[in-house]
């Protein structure tokens, strides 16, 4: 990485003209993947990958490049091209630079790159070939490991000069059911910030077995009929729903340019009263978790929902200039190759007071999704549709009968004021959130909740 004083020339470049803002993100990743099927190795490697990232803004106007190039006469070029290309604003002085920074939201005992990667065949080739013997409806088994450790740098104009160090893995196992043309399956992908003592302690045979489970049970279920009902949404990743029709709503990359159904909604009431809901980066360990962001600001426990009042959107720095409002500690990117904007991190609706029992019993007719699969939100509307990977009818307050080929649709909006009990059983679920500034590792999370009324798309019966 460029040393303070080579990044401070990059910055006077980049600040030759009129822009009034200049940041300079550096990055060093590598990483490390294993892939098998049917307990078969069908990809295995190690990469390595380093680049640099300037964004220059004045006002709202926002330049943005990016190079691998590790020679800094090369970055300064670029830096004076970016200058030459951004429009408006008024010249801004640099900042005296402080003192370098180092944070880290990683929690490891053995470091996931120094394990030899046939350790981990051996591993996932276990739960494989338990998988395969389990029932002969299980026809395929998949299974991946892939660690990566991420140093990222920020420099910027206001003399922010911070270090960020994160450490993930995350590990996956999918069973396939096949009974003459169809195929169900079930699936178990856990992510942590923590060592390769998470792969150590994990229950892997007994996650398997899970994933045989659903997915027999899906092959052989019926379909789930259609129509408007009560729906019990499972703890855990049943808030990838909270995430994608309501979550993306509350970024500033949506609210700042008024593309989004919660636009000046501060302080109103956008949802149940029973309703709480945060996006906590702060969480020891947990998969969507950091200390800094990629601005360099210090990372947040937002309260997004008090009460079913709405306190807070998710600001980066070119939102709060669109907004008139302060960064909140959300901005994040793939890589260097993405300019960055607001995203989620942990995002979950929190306890409420009741059990998943009592839920289940105080529903007389209804749907219980145990598993969320994937769907699509539009944020300016509030419009989603998502797929049920395992589900259960209820009857007279009682779980009954598996059902296959549920979907769910309706707007975020009208869902979040429709949930009339929340569970005390919240959950955490690792998974992957793309948007503008590409893919990061995020957590969704929910208890138990039941919504009074959603329209499910199945089949009527025959």
């Amino acid at each position: 990485m460029f040393n303070d004083s080579d990044c401070l020339r990059i910055l006077e470049q980049a600040m030759s003209t009129t822009a009034d803002f200049a940041e300079v993100f550096q990055e060093e990743t590598s990483s490390k993947s294993v892939s098998l099927l049917n307990s078969k190795v069908i990809k295995a490697g190690t990469s390595f990958s380093s680049g640099t990232g300037i964004r220059l803004l004045a006002g709202t106007n926002a330049v943005y490049v990016y190079s691998n190039d590790s020679d800094i006469e090369v970055i300064l070029k670029l830096a004076k091209e970016a200058a030459q290309a951004i429009k408006g604003g008024t010249k801004a002085q640099i900042e005296e630079l402080k003192k370098l920074c180092r944070t880290s939201a990683t929690f490891v005992v053995t470091d996931p790159m120094s394990i030899p990667k046939s350790d981990t065949v051996d591993y996932f080739r276990k739960a494989s070939d338990y998988a395969l013997g389990y029932d002969p409806l299980i026809t395929q088994v998949a299974a991946s490991y892939a660690a990566q450790d991420r140093l990222a740098r920020v420099v910027n104009t206001r003399g922010v000069n911070k270090e960020d160090q994160t450490k993930r893995i995350r590990i996956s196992v999918e069973a396939v059911a096949t009974k003459g043309n169809e195929k169900q399956t079930g699936r178990v992908a856990p992510g942590t910030m923590r060592g390769y003592e998470f792969v150590n302690e994990y229950p892997i045979i007994d996650k398997t077995k899970e994933c045989c489970d659903t997915a027999i049970r899906m092959v052989n279920a019926g379909y789930a009929p259609s129509g408007k009902m009560a729906v019990v949404l499972g703890n855990g990743f049943g808030g990838v729903i909270f995430h994608e029709a309501c979550g993306h709503a509350l970024e500033s990359t949506a609210v700042g340019i008024k593309s989004s159904y919660f636009t000046d909604k501060l302080g109103e009431q956008i949802a149940s009263p029973i309703v709480s809901a945060r996006d906590n980066a702060k969480i020891k360990g947990e998969w969507g978790s950091y200390e800094t962001d990629d601005e360099g600001n210090e990372s947040s426990d937002l309260l997004l929902i008090e009460n079913g009042i709405l306190k807070n959107y998710m600001v980066d720095e070119l939102g709060s200039r669109r907004m008139n409002c302060k960064p909140t500690g959300c901005c994040r990117r793939q890589d260097y190759t993405y300019n960055p904007t607001s995203r989620m991190s942990n995002t979950y609706i929190c306890n409420g007071e009741s059990t998943k029992e009592e839920i289940i019993a105080n529903t007389e007719f209804g749907l219980y999704c145990t598993q969320m699969g994937g769907g699509s939100v539009d944020t300016s509307t509030g419009d989603f549709n998502f797929a049920a990977n395992e589900a259960f009818m209820i009857r007279n307050g009682k779980i009954a009968e598996p059902v296959r080929g549920a979907t769910l649709i309706g707007k975020g909006q009208e869902i979040l004021k429709n949930i009339d009990m929340v569970g005390n059983d919240l959950e955490h679920s690792a998974g992957m959130c793309g948007s503008v500034s590409g893919s990061v590792p995020v957590t969704v999370g929910q208890p138990t909740i039941r919504v009074s009324s959603i329209l499910v798309g199945g089949r009527d019966a025959e």
